[in-house]
């Protein structure tokens, strides 16, 4: 086995800003690293990492660990063993083992002459799996143009945390009256009578499905369950659930847990976090950072496992260098998927 990777700088269609910042645009577009593992059979398998500060991940850091692998111990035959080897290098450091964790899947399957999905037992069904489409912070002019220029999709995501929040959704909504909108907080609201107060505003306009993350992942579980019992819309765990070690927890303090594949270790990770929170009675979303088509096709090959998606990171980019699963009109699609096996995904041609 040899392994290969690269640096990319992925140019965001606008400056993207969440309630903890500028996250990525202009100067602050988003990085990532591409991994490929080749066998002696010449089978390719690829993967990704989206490195976030946020879980103190950076490009050098994926960089670092991935040179510290020793190609040799992974093998596509056997992909629990590769990843107990990849734990047993350095602990944390999620992005970068779910990157060759993707990157092994995808070998595995094309081996198997199988989908992902279908190696895994899952199928995908095709015309069920609506993912949302994102709006960061910004100014309410600038919101009602996104929201106009997303009217093909069905279902926004808007992300409050900042001083207009109460412009910015009525900006949405003068585009968007009465579609479906999920808000996510990134934990802006510091107390549970800020959050509460918030949601309660937010429940008021009707047509609200959940509140992504409304407190710090930090806050204690007291404070977090009086809001999961005062509030009138769902409450969704996203930095409060990396992975299924999280669940006990994020069952008693959410309604519904966001579930990425570059927190959970790769689609393995991510696999295990959406089956225990679905046998705990936890409603499931998919999610994703700002990524190529390799991850967010990743995270497709699991939807049958999620109650919603939110896979558009490549949607909210203008260089995608991949293409694989699709999203006409929000609809996540592998039909026009070039390639027949593993990841389903392949190089854009140039």
């Amino acid at each position: 086995m040899t392994l290969r990777f690269w640096g990319v700088t992925l140019e965001m269609s606008h400056t993207w800003t969440i309630a903890r910042g500028v996250a990525a645009g202009g100067d602050n577009d988003a990085k990532v690293l591409l991994v490929e593992l080749k066998d002696g059979d010449g089978v390719v398998g690829m993967g990704e990492a989206a490195p976030s500060g946020r879980y103190h991940e950076s490009e050098a850091g994926v960089a670092a660990f991935l040179k510290s692998v020793d190609a040799a111990a992974l093998s596509f035959e056997d992909v629990a063993s590769s990843m107990e080897y990849l734990d047993s290098l350095a602990p944390g450091e999620h992005s970068a083992k779910g990157a060759l964790n993707i990157a092994l899947l995808d070998g595995a399957a094309r081996r198997a002459g199988k989908p992902i999905y279908d190696l895994l037992g899952l199928g995908f069904t095709e015309g069920k799996h609506v993912t949302s489409f994102s709006i960061g912070i910004d100014t309410p002019e600038s919101i009602e143009k996104k929201t106009r220029e997303a009217e093909r999709f069905p279902v926004l995501k808007l992300k409050l945390g900042g001083p207009n929040d109460r412009e910015n959704l009525g900006a949405l909504r003068a585009a968007a009256p009465d579609k479906p909108v999920r808000v996510d907080g990134n934990e802006a609201w510091t107390t549970k009578e800020e959050a509460l107060e918030n949601i309660e505003w937010l429940a008021s306009d009707g047509n609200i499905q959940f509140v992504e993350q409304p407190m710090p992942a930090a806050a204690s579980v007291e404070d977090l369950v009086w809001l999961k019992e005062r509030s009138p819309l769902p409450t969704m765990g996203d930095e409060s659930y990396i992975s299924a070690a999280d669940l006990d927890r994020c069952a008693e303090c959410y309604h519904a847990v966001n579930v990425k594949l570059v927190k959970a270790g790769g689609i393995s990770g991510a696999y295990d976090a959406l089956q225990a929170a679905r046998d705990a009675g936890l409603k499931t979303m998919i999610g994703c950072m700002i990524e190529t088509s390799v991850l967010i096709s990743a995270g497709a090959h699991l939807a049958e496992l999620a109650d919603y998606l939110d896979i558009d990171g490549n949607l909210l980019i203008n260089n995608d260098p991949f293409e694989g699963a699709t999203a006409i009109d929000g609809i996540m699609s592998f039909a026009n998927a070039a390639e027949p096996t593993g990841l389903r995904v392949r190089k854009r041609a140039t």
